[in-house]
């Protein structure tokens, strides 16, 4: 109430200060005060034609905003994922942004006449604003989320909702603040130049030449309030998207991800090690500049084992993690049966946010083929996101308290997010599950309790770990793997 009562104040100050100039001027041609000014907006709001002239003048400048907007978006993704095609609308975009109005507006009443002038310089004004922003916005999506994204299969539906959304939204909003206004000014000033009927500059130029200052005064504040109105709903729409947060969408399984089980765990667990091959690396090599990480290096990983790397730190864990997951490419040597989708946990939670812990699973999910948990064959009747994301938060609540799971992720504490990474990968579907120092950050009540989960759901899925602790090794029962200069292999 306060703030509201501050505003009125200012307002009504200077419409004083508007009113007393005006008296003290005491020239109806050279100023007139808001009192006149109004009533001359009402006695224009009279007229016939009144909402005609403004409908059409809104529309075509609003219809010439929103045609840019969509181009902007449009080109801008596609010249963000094809450098090429950037390059070519460089010189397009320089000009755009250089060259005035006023030759844009000659040059079109040439070519197209008066009638859809507004329409075109409101796209010109916009246009290379949300195109230049589109670009800035999608490049600055957080590259580790976008890796994550890669390494669990995720969709470009899932991608463009909860990765580049989020981080295109700030720089889409500055832009929109400064087209909106832009483009009411530009197009009105156009049509005060291409006279078009029906419009409001039509209306202000014939103020002009009758020397009607009231007038005047009345249309443009008709057009600031326009504008105004157009810029709040625009952005009151814009804030509704950017705080949609929806389920996200789960695609089909696909052909060669489809499991025939058999009913139960133990039958599930049966099937997956007689159907997951196993992971042979081979005489791989792999050099950054002048330093070697692994050279002639081989391991095999039976189907349905459980590994724990342990080495020092710059033997070459990471590498080998990295080979796993499909983000690293050998120089020498190759990796053969390592299925095209994992569930991994990285060194860093990976985590979208904004959202919370069913919806950061679900993001990794397929429809139809379950979890992964031992309750597979019960998911696989899951038909809709909302119950499957029922059946999520059920999972979630073995390892993590029942009040987090309502809660975004950013208000979780690092322990939680955590167990929500790990959650993620098992619950994932996915043949092969890598991690990476699960247990980081969890006291020892949450570290056993978290182990036992991935036992009791790995249900015969291959397990690769590392780790520092030997406890962490016991608690999930595998081999221990160690490293020595990036080319022995010992089993323990």
């Amino acid at each position: 109430m306060r703030v509201h009562m501050r505003k009125g104040i200012i307002i009504l100050f200077w419409l004083c200060v508007w009113q007393a100039a005006a008296v003290i001027t005491n020239n109806d041609i050279l100023l007139v005060g808001p009192v006149r000014t109004a009533g001359a907006l009402l006695y224009n709001m009279a007229e016939a034609d009144f909402l005609r002239i403004v409908f059409c003048s809104a529309g075509r400048i609003g219809l010439g905003f929103f045609a840019a907007l969509f181009c902007g978006l449009m080109l801008g993704a596609l010249g963000c994922r094809y450098a090429l095609m950037e390059e070519f609308l460089n010189p397009v975009m320089a000009a755009l942004k250089s060259i005035p109005v006023a030759s844009f507006v000659v040059l079109l009443l040439i070519w197209a006449g008066s009638s859809g002038l507004s329409f075109f310089i409101s796209f010109l004004i916009v246009f290379p604003n949300v195109y230049v922003n589109t670009i800035a916005g999608l490049r600055s999506t957080d590259g580790q989320l976008l890796e994550m994204a890669d390494v669990f299969g995720v969709g470009s539906l899932n991608r463009v909702l909860f990765l580049y959304r989020p981080a295109l939204m700030p720089y889409l909003r500055s832009s929109l603040k400064i087209s909106l206004g832009m483009s009411w000014k530009s197009g009105v000033a156009a049509e005060v130049i291409g006279l078009p009927q029906y419009s409001l500059g039509e209306r202000l130029y014939m103020s002009k030449i009758y020397l009607d200052t009231a007038g005047l005064f009345a249309w443009t504040l008709l057009v600031i309030l326009l504008s105004l109105l157009f810029e709040k709903a625009v952005l009151y729409l814009l804030k509704r998207l950017e705080d949609w947060k929806p389920y996200p969408f789960l695609p089909p399984v696909r052909q060669e991800e489809k499991m025939q089980s058999k009913e139960g765990p133990d039958g599930l667990r049966e099937q997956r090690r007689n159907a997951s091959p196993q992971i042979c690396i081979r005489n791989v090599s792999k050099t950054y500049g002048k330093q070697k990480v692994l050279s002639d290096f081989s391991l095999t990983l039976a189907a349905g084992g459980r590994y724990c790397l342990m080495a020092p730190s710059g033997e070459g864990k990471t590498t080998l993690l990295r080979l796993l997951n499909h983000t690293l490419v050998p120089d020498a040597g190759t990796v053969e049966g390592v299925p095209k989708r994992i569930g991994m946990v990285f060194q860093e939670d990976r985590l979208c946010g904004e959202y919370d812990v069913a919806a950061n699973i679900l993001f990794t999910c397929r429809r139809g083929m379950g979890f992964g948990c031992a309750a597979q064959a019960k998911n696989k009747a899951a038909g809709t996101k909302e119950e499957m994301a029922g059946m999520v938060r059920a999972e979630a609540a073995k390892i993590l308290p029942a009040e987090c799971l309502t809660k975004t992720v950013n208000e979780l504490s690092g322990g939680m997010k955590r167990r929500c990474a790990v959650l993620r990968a098992m619950l994932s579907g996915t043949e092969l599950i890598v991690m990476d120092e699960p247990f980081a950050g969890l006291d020892e009540e949450n570290r056993e309790r978290t182990a036992a989960y991935i036992l009791e759901n790995l249900n015969g899925r291959t397990l690769f770990v590392t780790t520092h602790r030997t406890e962490d090794a016991a608690l999930l029962d595998g081999e221990i793997v160690t490293l020595k200069d990036g080319e022995a292999v010992t089993l323990k």
